[in-house]
């Protein structure tokens, strides 16, 4: 069953530009090892077996490159980029390397942490709880609040262990729309 939120607030969009970095180096370390496998495999000539493995590392490096060039597409275009497809064909790559199956893992890891890690940021409130919509989820009871205050496009949150959570909200927040807030938030300090 999906909770109902009384309140959700969207956070300014972060940067997500270290994850993509470290997703196109990952892609790039591995495109080099493919190709460089291929072709000392096709080169010296091994087994039918083995030259075939090679044309399908070249096949899946095709893919690769394919799948980064339209996230770079949609980077341009302004929207948000997700190179897990590339990371799940490189893992599957690494599987066909002989001795690449830890290699392997790391990718499959990566392709699956992707997106939590770039879901937008969001706190939602109701009678019980705060919940960031982060990875990894947060929750908050309001037995372990002091205070939330929603001001001049700031959320403040102040926790009892003297923890001060400040964030810029997305969008601007109508007056009447943050006193409402502010007096939800009152009522459940009470």
């Amino acid at each position: 069953m999906v909770k109902t939120y009384d309140y959700i607030i969207v956070l300014k969009k972060k940067s997500f530009e270290l994850i993509d970095n470290v997703s196109s180096l990952m892609l790039l370390l591995a495109l080099a090892a493919f190709v460089f496998d291929a072709y000392a495999t096709i080169m010296l000539r091994n087994t039918k077996l083995e030259v075939s493995s090679a044309w399908l590392l070249l096949t899946i490096s095709a893919l690769i490159i394919g799948w980064w060039i339209f996230c770079n597409n949609q980077k341009k275009r302004g929207i948000i980029p997700y190179f897990r497809f590339a990371l799940m064909f490189a893992a599957w790559g690494w599987f066909v390397v002989p001795s690449g199956q830890f290699i392997a893992m790391i990718y499959l890891v990566a392709c699956f942490l992707e997106k939590p890690v770039k879901v937008p940021a969001e706190i939602a409130f109701d009678a019980e709880e705060i919940v960031f919509n982060s990875f990894p989820k947060k929750r908050y009871g309001w037995s372990v609040i002091s205070n939330v205050v929603l001001k001049d496009g700031l959320i403040t949150i102040d926790l009892k262990d003297n923890t001060l959570i400040q964030k810029a909200v997305d969008e601007p927040v109508s007056k009447e729309i943050e006193n409402e807030f502010n007096a939800f938030c009152k009522e459940q300090l009470l």
